[in-house]
């Protein structure tokens, strides 16, 4: 069957996240760039927004001599580009655009979207006009170097198979111009989340049970959504071939958006980063140490190497992504007579962060150990929003003061883990690889990222089956997952919040009472099945997306002649 699919010869693809680090779709695609960069060696072409004025983007490298006619032409076109490589491992090409420029023609690109494709962008605020601007400078980009290579004899008009590809709202308008101007190309759209499906969520609102009853329209107006609903949903109408990352958001597009989708692509990994044995083992000791460190200076303890580290992490989302019911576990667990070994959990996600506290880097400076508490022993950074933290606040409502008589502290580390945070100063992947566990207990998750890189780095975890990755994982284990298999898998639905609690804290029990035999067998099968979710796995689905959209582009050629 693989024989048959139509390969493009060139792929353009667009992001807001290409050389632009703000969320999980710069994962999903910096991760893949390599697999696709090995296939098409220099012919995929990554589109990002240049609004880096001051500061060079740390993940960008430009090289002048890529395309310098062209970047001449595109000049006198009135685009201003700048090209080089994006510094991931493949190191593909990249093109940044200065969008800027198109903020004045906003109400002519505007009224075009809605002529040609009835998009509503009057109630537009926030970043609709940003993403919008950036992604019409996007498709001109596209425009632009189409026309040239075809004016230098290089492609035959309609010959060459050429695959654009947009991701996320923030990028259909171009999809759309595509569309339009240069109907020989194929268009592939991936939406990452529905804008009005995470709204719903994020609103406190049942999304799951009454998914089938909800008319997105409807929502979108009364969610004041209404233009980022609109230019999905007409994207999704209209490219050639829509996609989403999971079985789970490909309903909730089938619900909400009213168009199913063609295809899954499920999110792949590189394990390139993954250290090797020797490495690994130093690397996970030295987390470990420096967690118990923090932990220890913090509280005024010594918590031993036999305690039992785990975390969540994520984005700051506290009912979407489960931090609610990660605090609600732990303080369940506190009380749990089945606890064989201490537990110190950490919540690193990014708040509102202020500064690293001083005496807390006063006590790690120093080589004593301390037997009383710092002030608000739950906290390694001061917050802006002290009072109003959801995190702070909850933990305070449940009178969980990390008491040194508590088997269970819970430490709130409120910053980006890039290795210069100001306390544990190490990058997010080496503190994953220092735990024991890992607990993502998702509401709203399409995919879900952090479960798949816990794994990767062998730690066993646990979700639920309202992310797309723990669906995947029960399909590959054939059943729900054990913390046994790897991954424990947990039913969650819209109501039932206590029983998803007791699950973590009866798993986390669990494993707490595992010899060092059993644990290790868990961390073997976490390991095996993070190599199912390699890009070398999941480029396949690509390969199907490129190929609808390629005889789709051909036939409509066909019936321009």
């Amino acid at each position: 069957m693989v024989k048959d699919l139509l390969r493009p010869d060139y792929i353009f693809e667009s992001s807001w996240e290409v050389c632009n680090k703000v969320g999980g779709i710069y994962t999903v695609l910096s991760t893949r760039a390599k697999t696709l960069q090995d296939e098409m060696k220099d012919r995929i072409l990554f589109i990002g927004p240049d609004f880096w004025k001051e500061n060079e983007s740390p993940y960008f490298r430009e090289e002048k001599s890529l395309f310098a006619a062209w970047q001449w032409v595109a000049k006198e076109s009135g685009l201003s580009v700048r090209v080089g490589r994006w510094t991931v491992p493949g190191e593909p090409i990249a093109i940044l655009v200065d969008f800027s420029p198109f903020f004045e023609q906003k109400n002519e690109i505007y009224a075009w979207l809605w002529e040609h494709y009835g998009v509503d962008s009057l109630h537009a605020y926030g970043d609709y006009d940003e993403a919008s601007m950036f992604s019409y400078a996007a498709a001109r980009v596209v425009e632009s170097f189409y026309h040239w290579k075809t004016e230098l004899g290089e492609w035959k008009d309609g010959v060459e198979k050429i695959v654009y590809h947009a991701n996320e709202w923030m990028c259909g308008l171009g999809a759309l111009y595509v569309n339009n101007h240069l109907p020989q190309i194929g268009t592939v759209f991936t939406t990452h989340a529905t804008s009005i499906g995470r709204s719903i969520a994020g609103n406190q609102k049942p999304l799951y049970d009454y998914l089938f009853a909800y008319n997105g329209d409807q929502m979108a107006g009364e969610l004041n959504m209404q233009s980022k609903h609109s230019i999905e949903k007409q994207t999704a109408m209209f490219v050639d071939c829509f996609t989403t990352v999971s079985d789970i958001t490909a309903n909730e597009c089938k619900e909400l958006l009213d168009k199913p989708v063609d295809v899954v692509l499920p999110n792949g990994f590189d394990n390139s980063f993954v250290p090797k044995t020797a490495v690994f083992t130093r690397k996970r000791r030295a987390a470990r140490r420096r967690l118990l460190d923090v932990a220890n200076a913090l509280l005024g303890e010594t918590l031993g190497d036999d305690t039992l580290i785990v975390s969540t992490s994520g984005r700051y989302e506290f009912r979407n992504k489960g931090i609610d019911v990660f605090v609600e576990a732990m303080n369940r667990l506190l009380r749990d007579r089945d606890l064989k070994k201490k537990v110190l959990a950490f919540i690193e996600v990014p708040g509102w962060v202020g500064e690293p506290r001083k005496d807390l880097q006063e006590r790690l400076a120093g080589k004593a150990s301390y037997d009383t508490p710092l002030d608000v022993p739950q906290v390694t950074h001061w917050l802006h929003n002290m009072s109003h933290d959801n995190v702070l606040g909850m933990m305070k409502y449940y009178d969980m003061h990390n008491r040194r008589e508590d088997n269970v502290k819970v430490i709130f580390l409120p910053c980006y883990l890039d290795g210069q945070d100001g306390i544990v100063n190490l990058s997010y992947y080496d503190v994953v690889l220092g735990n024991d566990l890992c607990i993502y207990p998702s509401y709203y998750e399409p995919w879900g990222y952090t479960p798949l890189e816990a794994i990767a780095f062998k730690v066993p975890c646990i979700t639920t089956d309202l992310a797309g990755f723990g669906l995947w994982a029960n399909k590959e284990i054939g059943r729900y997952g054990e913390i046994e298999d790897g991954v424990k898998v947990i039913h969650r639905t819209d109501y039932n919040y206590s029983e998803v609690a007791d699950a973590i804290k009866d798993t986390v029990a669990r494993f707490s009472a595992m010899d060092d035999k059993e644990v290790e067998a868990c961390r073997k099968k976490a390991d095996a099945l993070s190599k199912k979710a390699l890009w070398s796995e999941f480029i396949q689905y690509y390969h199907e997306a490129y190929d609808i959209a390629l005889r789709k582009a051909a036939a409509r050629m066909d019936n321009h002649r």
